[in-house]
């Protein structure tokens, strides 16, 4: 009980340091599962993005990313085919999976919800080697031309600007789930070890 009490105090002190050091505090954070929703939870940032709680398979990211504007200004419609935690959803060509929502509707009444929040002006695009991702459409996300942009791998790509390795996935076929919390004393997510402060700040990747 007491290595918990100091560790939760710890955590609590480490997320107030990573708040204090945050400049840009209203991003727009695109992504293609959970980890855009964390960071903004972990920060206390509004989520000004409708992909918060939204997974996104990686050649259905790569067209969203690349016609944005398009895919925002239309509503998406109900599939009517459920999995565990969500519901399908249709918007043009392109698959979306609403999750950790208790129906259809209420997923897409925060996506409309959340979509008028949207500002390209401001916008930080996170993606993740999972899914089903592969070589090119890291390459494929790497040589889209959105100024900030990161991809989390499972194993080290010098070759892409936009790389971000994360140890411990070595010798899976892609990354874990980045929100879980990591083995040992100290509360830290897999996600942790991405600088999201800097990043959202406009000083790396």
């Amino acid at each position: 009980m007491g290595n918990s009490f100091i560790a939760r105090t710890e955590h609590k002190l480490y997320i107030a340091n990573k708040k204090k050091k945050l400049k840009n505090n209203t991003p727009t954070i695109i992504a293609n599962n959970c980890n855009g929703g964390i960071i903004s939870h972990d920060l206390g940032l509004q989520f000004l993005s409708p992909t918060v709680n939204i997974g996104i398979f990686p050649k259905d990211y790569i067209k969203f990313l690349k016609n944005i504007d398009h895919y925002l200004s239309i509503t998406p419609e109900n599939m009517h085919e459920e999995f565990d935690g969500g519901y399908f959803a249709k918007i043009d060509d392109i698959k979306v999976l609403l999750v950790h929502v208790k129906d259809f509707d209420t997923g897409l009444a925060l996506w409309e919800k959340r979509k008028k929040r949207f500002n390209p002006d401001n916008m930080f695009v996170v993606f993740c080697d999972k899914m089903g991702c592969t070589y090119d459409d890291i390459k494929a996300f790497d040589e889209l031309p959105i100024k900030h942009k990161v991809v989390f791998t499972h194993k080290q790509y010098p070759e892409f600007k936009s790389a971000c390795y994360i140890k411990g996935f070595e010798d899976e076929k892609e990354i874990g789930i980045l929100s879980d919390w990591k083995p040992g004393f100290w509360k830290r997510r897999w996600l942790d070890d991405f600088d999201s402060v800097a990043f959202l700040n406009g000083e790396t990747y």
